[in-house]
């Protein structure tokens, strides 16, 4: 294991164990724990950090499918189970089932040390047990049948709770729900955006910095500013990263600022706007005007304070402030307000795994409610002939198709077209009534909702 004099020997398995303990305990979010530990352990190789990221983020991804497939060869099920041996169970399950290049050898014995170190002894046989018996019959378990109950063969095979599938189903279709299941289990690469007005020379400099670092590049065939990454353990300590020629951001977030239309001389509102992207993005397209950059959480926009001062955006002022609540000095100032609401992020599961286990109808309501108490306020920012940009993350039409006919009942704007604004090659049927759903991995984007408003 690759690691700097003086510093102690640390097992990737153990970490990934903490890792999985601490999400569920403390409720933290997956991927601020996943990069909380991959910071920490920086001077690990970089196989070790792409096995502990892999690790964590599998087991979350498939847990309902990993609790099936545990279930069937164990006398006491997944939800029983003590939490740390739940959670040992689930690692392990994982690298048995969906990791090839990991000796089940290796995997019971760890899990069985694991256990003993944990103070788990006396279990250390029934954890041996069931991983073994994993292994031997991970080819005969015995797997719900489409016919006979779709919902739960979809349930186990993509790893979704039930009531999202039915969800879906009802908004989207049956066809639809399974590419949505689909796109969210395959494998995203990470997406950059390029710094606008690089030479070629300095485009060619960052990419060959890359390659050096093992990171995998492939352009985007959709915007020329976005580059698709694999192998980005390494990513923030290359110089490129530091000097700010690139940022991460998805292009559905990409897609967002471009469906708003800001010009050079824009007076630019982002009301939610850590954790920045849409930010810096509009900064740029926004290059003599100004980004007044907005949000509730002062540890957001310290976070965007750091990215705003990494990308040099000189022209981003940020400021603290509750989006529900109206500023009477800024009415009718902007010539584009950006609402990128809080949302249920089930469009971003891909990446946030965790997401789906947490979030429920309950919660897609109160948040609905939280967008429109945004909205009512930040449309009375945008000059008349301005444009309010509305954004999610999510695929839920309470919070998206239903947002944007509340937003259209009661407000004094018209939908927009967003044909002269998107790429050709994004072929959605609503684009010319002024919003477009995209589905996750379409477009090589996360799923995200695009709505444009124009003050009438």
């Amino acid at each position: 294991m690759g690691r700097r004099p003086g510093q102690n020997r640390v097992n990737a398995r153990e970490l990934v164990l903490d890792g999985l303990l601490t999400i569920e305990r403390e409720q933290e979010y997956s991927h601020v724990v996943t990069g909380g530990i991959l910071d920490k352990y920086n001077y690990l190789e970089a196989r070790e950090k792409a096995f502990i990221k892999r690790l964590i983020e599998g087991t979350l991804e498939r847990r309902i499918t990993l609790d099936y497939a545990i279930d069937s060869v164990s006398s006491v099920p997944v939800r029983r189970m003590k939490p740390l041996i739940r959670e040992l169970m689930r690692m392990s399950g994982y690298q048995i089932l969906f990791m090839d290049a990991v000796p089940d050898s290796a995997v019971c014995n760890e899990a069985v040390r694991l256990a003993q170190q944990r103070g788990f002894c006396s279990l250390k046989g029934f954890v041996n047990g069931v991983l073994r018996s994993l292994c031997r019959n991970r080819d005969r378990i015995v797997w719900p049948d489409r016919e006979q109950d779709r919902e739960t063969y979809l349930s186990v095979r993509y790893s979704m709770p039930c009531w999202l599938i039915a969800k879906w189903d009802r908004e989207q279709g049956r066809e639809r729900t399974e590419e949505i299941l689909e796109g969210l289990l395959a494998a995203r690469p990470v997406t950059v955006r390029i710094r606008d007005g690089l030479t070629d020379r300095h485009r060619e400099a960052v990419r060959e910095e890359m390659e050096q670092a093992g990171i995998g590049i492939r352009e985007s065939g959709l915007l020329p500013c976005a580059w698709h990454l694999e192998k980005t353990e390494g990513m923030r300590n290359i110089p490129a990263f530091e000097a700010g020629l690139f940022t991460v951001q998805d292009i559905g977030s990409m897609l967002a600022v471009e469906a708003a239309g800001i010009g050079p001389d824009a007076f630019v509102i982002d009301v939610c706007a850590a954790p920045g992207g849409k930010t810096m993005f509009a900064a740029q397209k926004a290059y003599r005007g100004q980004v007044l950059a907005r949000d509730s959480s002062e540890r957001r926009l310290a976070l965007l304070e750091e990215t705003r001062s990494r990308l040099g955006a000189e022209n981003v002022m940020l400021e603290q402030w509750d989006g529900t609540v109206f500023d009477e000095t800024k009415r009718g100032w902007a010539d584009v307000v950006l609402v990128d609401a809080p949302c249920s992020g089930l469009g971003v599961i891909g990446r946030k795994r965790d997401i789906k286990y947490r979030m429920t109808e309950e919660n897609i309501g109160t948040l609905a409610a939280l967008q429109k108490q945004i909205l009512e306020q930040a449309q009375q920012y945008v000059k008349r002939g301005g444009v309010l940009l509305y954004s999610t993350c999510t695929i839920s039409r309470a919070e998206n198709e239903d947002v944007r006919k509340w937003f259209l009942d009661r407000f004094p704007f018209r939908a927009e077209s967003l044909a002269p604004y998107l790429p050709k090659a994004v072929r959605e049927e609503t684009i010319s009534e002024g919003y477009v759903q995209l589905l996750p991995g379409i477009y090589e984007s996360d799923g995200f909702f695009i709505a444009r408003f124009v003050r009438e």
